[in-house]
Formats: C-alpha cells, sequence, structure tokens
C-alpha cells in the first residue's frame, strides 16, 4: 500500500460497479465504509482520489485485493493512452509517461475526451482507407464521421465492468439449478421443447452450408451444424435457453451501458448471451470452487463441465464476484496471422487496441504443438511479471480438404498469482522472456523479433552497421 499512498488513485467506475454488484444504495455504502455520502460520490464521478485508508476499508469491509482495485482501471487506460500518444499523427510531440501519469490523475475528463476523439479519428482513417482502394478518386465525397466501432465499444463494455456481470450471473444460476444432473446437452433439449416448444436438431453440413446454428422462429426449432462440436452444441443450447428466459437482464445490462439499436448493440447482445450461456454450463459457485480444487486445471475443468478447453479459459476470467473471487486471469485468442479475435480480463493486462501482439510470446509457439500446453513467464516493459498459460484450440471439424482454422488461446495472471496453479508448480525455475504489447509500442531496443519501428521513437539506421534488430534505436 505505501506506492498507492504516494500518489492519487482514480477508481470512480470500479467504486460503483462494486456497490452495484453488492446491492447497495450510495448511502449504505458510505455508512458501511464510515465516509460521507458525498465525498463517496465525488469518489464515484472521479472528482476525487481514492486514499490508502479508503482502499483499506474497502478491502477490509469487501474482502477484495486493494491493490489490484486500485490499478487495474488506471492500467488499463494508462496503456490505451499510451498507444493514443504513439500514433504517426502525434509522432513529433512525445509525451513522458510522467506526464500521462499525472493527466490520469489530475485530469481524468480531459483523459476521456481525448480517448473518445481518438477512437471516432481511428474510425474515419479506416473507413478513408478502405475507401481509397474502392473507388476512383473522382466518385469520392466527404466521409462522414463514425461512432466508435462496435467492436470496440462491446470490448469497452466488457472491459469497464472487468468481464463479470452479477445479475447475468444470478438469471443464469436459476437456471443451472433447475436443470437435472447427468447430460447437460439433453436436459438443455428437455427445457427448450418442454417450456418453450423449441425442438433441437444437428443436422448434416451440406444442408447448412457456412451456417453453425440458426434458429427458426416461425418452426421454432434450433439447428446446429454436426461440424460443431459436442461442448459447442450444447454452448448453443444453452446459448439459446438464455435468449428465451434472460433476456431482461441482457437488455437492462444494453441500456445501463448506453449501447443505441444497431451493430454495437446486437454485438452486445450476442457477447452478452454468450457469458449467460457459459455460466449456465459452469455455474459460479460450483466452478470457482472445482477450479481452485484442481489448480486450475483447464484440462480437468473442461472434461468436469463437458465444456472446451477455451470455453473454460474464458469462464475463467468471469470470477470477480466480490464476495468470492477467483484468480484474476486475463485470456487472449490468435490466428496463425497473429490476429486477435478475443481477448478478456478481470484484472489489468496491459492488451493494445489493435494490431497483434509480440513473436517472442509463446501464445504463437502453440499453434505448431497441437495438444500440449505451453508455459511461460513474460515481462513487459514496464518491469511488470506475468504467467502464462497458451494451448493451440479448434472451433470445428472441417470437411477433408477443407482449410481447418486453429486458433491459440493464452490465459495468463500475475506472477504473484502462480503459485495456485498447477501450471506454475515450477514458476521459481522458469526465467521471465521479455515481451512487449506489439512492435509499434515496444522500445526494447536490441529484440531480433522485431518487425517494425515503435511509434515513439524513430528508427536510428545507418549503412554502416547491422544489428540485431532492422531498425535501429
Amino acid at each position: 500500500m505505501a506506492a498507492d499512498a504516494r500518489r492519487k488513485v482514480m477508481a470512480g467506475p470500479q467504486i460503483r460497479r462494486l456497490r452495484h454488484s453488492l446491492g447497495l444504495s450510495q448511502s449504505a455504502m458510505a455508512a458501511e465504509l464510515g465516509i460521507s455520502v458525498s465525498y463517496l460520490n465525488l469518489v464515484e464521478r472521479n472528482q476525487r482520489p481514492l486514499t490508502a485508508q479508503l482502499l483499506i476499508r474497502l478491502s477490509e469491509t469487501y474482502a477484495i485485493d486493494a491493490r489490484d482495485f486500485a490499478s487495474s482501471e488506471e492500467a488499463r487506460i494508462q496503456t490505451e493512452l499510451e498507444e493514443i500518444l504513439a500514433d504517426p499523427v502525434l509522432r513529433g510531440q512525445p509525451v513522458p509517461r510522467a506526464e500521462i501519469r499525472a493527466a490520469l490523475d489530475q485530469a481524468p475528463g480531459v483523459v476521456a475526451a481525448l480517448r473518445s476523439l481518438h477512437a471516432a479519428y481511428a474510425a474515419l482513417a479506416e473507413l478513408q482507407g478502405g475507401l481509397a482502394q474502392a473507388a476512383p478518386a473522382s466518385e469520392r465525397g466527404e466521409p462522414a464521421i463514425l461512432p466508435q466501432d462496435p467492436v470496440e465499444r462491446v470490448r469497452n463494455l466488457l472491459q469497464e465492468a472487468q468481464n463479470h456481470f452479477p445479475a447475468l450471473e444470478d438469471a443464469a444460476e436459476r437456471i443451472a439449478t433447475e436443470l437435472p444432473e447427468g447430460d447437460r446437452l439433453a436436459a438443455l433439449t428437455a427445457r427448450l421443447r418442454e417450456r418453450h416448444g423449441i425442438r433441437l436438431r444437428i443436422l448434416p453440413y451440406r444442408e447448412m452450408g457456412v451456417t453453425l446454428r440458426h434458429y427458426d422462429r416461425h418452426r421454432r426449432v434450433l439447428m446446429i451444424s454436426e461440424l460443431v462440436e459436442p461442448p459447442g452444441r450444447t454452448f448453443q443450447a444453452a446459448f439459446q435457453l438464455g435468449l428465451m428466459e434472460a433476456a431482461g437482464p441482457v437488455e437492462e445490462r444494453l441500456d445501463a451501458a448506453a449501447l443505441p439499436e444497431g451493430a454495437a448493440r446486437r454485438l452486445g447482445r450476442v457477447a452478452l448471451l454468450n457469458y449467460v450461456a457459459a455460466a449456465i454450463l459452469m455455474p459460479y459457485a460450483p466452478f470457482l470452487a472445482a477450479a481452485q480444487e484442481t489448480g486450475y486445471d483447464v484440462d480437468v475443468l473442461a472434461a468436469r463441465f463437458g465444456a472446451s478447453w477455451e470455453q473454460v479459459a474464458h469462464r475463467l476470467t468471469t470470477l470477480a464476484r466480490p464476495s468470492a473471487r477467483g484468480i484474476p486471469f486475463f485470456m487472449i485468442r490468435v490466428d496463425a496471422a497473429g490476429n486477435v479475435s478475443k481477448r478478456f480480463a478481470s484484472g489489468a493486462f496491459p492488451f493494445a487496441r489493435m494490431g497483434g501482439t509480440c513473436p517472442r510470446w509463446n501464445l504463437h509457439e502453440a499453434l505448431a504443438r497441437p495438444g500440449q500446453t505451453l508455459t511461460q513467464v513474460i515481462e513487459l516493459p514496464d518491469g511488470a511479471r506475468w504467467f502464462s498459460v497458451a494451448r493451440a484450440v479448434r472451433r470445428i471439424a472441417m470437411p477433408w480438404g477443407e482449410i481447418e482454422p486453429m486458433f491459440a488461446v493464452g490465459l495468463g495472471c500475475e506472477i504473484k498469482h502462480a503459485g495456485a496453479l498447477v501450471y506454475g508448480r515450477s514458476v521459481r525455475e522458469m526465467p521471465p522472456v521479455a515481451i512487449g504489447p506489439n512492435c509499434r509500442l515496444c522500445e526494447r531496443p536490441h529484440c531480433p523479433s522485431r518487425a517494425a519501428p515503435p511509434l515513439t521513437r524513430p528508427p536510428d539506421m545507418t549503412e554502416a552497421t547491422r544489428g540485431l534488430s532492422p531498425f535501429g534505436l
């Protein structure tokens, strides 16, 4: 707590999320913490910092790790701000990290405005780039200013909630407790049929074509392609049941996030229904107990709950209930080209919002070693160390002759939690591997894996010298 005592901590959104998850009014929480309602209101609006004393009270009253609570949101925003300030349009105006830190502490409103402005700028730049390739100059008009990218809006919704939604957990728990023990797919199929008149059919891929799941509202038939493997079939049945029985809390959460009708709303609805489906198949309390008992062994958990490796990894990132917290994991999924298709975190891992990941991370090696679970200690440029577990996964079966899409899933946590994982028993013997968010945001000067110079520093290249990296710094 000494470090927290020396600097201001602005954590209004986290305080508000915690209060809502506990079902407390501002007056009730203020009374439990021994502070005034007006002060709590100012803290929630980021107009007052958290003091070390208040962080200690939060930790003692609500059984949370005050250090994680103080750092997760600000670390995420600091990483995002560093990425924004590394944009080429600002290359001639470098901003030291100390000034970024000062802006986060003293001008959070300005930081929020800058983030919104850059999101609109990035969307517009992407549109202009696409138009430049698609249309002749004589036909180009002035593009309109776009709203924030729908995918980023939904990712922000998940990240701001630290990928934990109490109302959705409650709805899923009610459903899960009413399902009989045994074959989950059979139980879900029976409930869909008996309560909602929906039949589930597994159909040949030649009939389904490129569609993996389709719900026919008129015939009340849920059709799933045979290419979807058993854990995926069960998940899709749970998704449909969530759509029928948990639509209310899902829509309330979308309303609270102010997602308007359109692409972002539809994408957000799917993301939250996926959350509900996972919570139905892996109910919070028994899943957390099993995770702790097995040392977070993903393979064992997958077998016990009839889920896939990826589904379990994703579920582990949602265990942030204040009264029963799991390890704050992050999860990332990449393809063979390094494209990031999923990223979730209940902690503070500094994901890059754009671009791929560091090639030194063995996340990529997992694709060449299917069936193996790889472990690694990674060290970021700020010196923070994380423990990472990676495995290659596939989403669906593919007919012979078709290219099978493969992905690598990375699951990780801060190094201090590694000892609680079955994978981390020999963590003390593992030398850390220095990585960066990606090449454009990493300033390590002599990296042999560097593919591009960092945006924050101009390359220093001469014809007389060639170093480990093709871009001297």
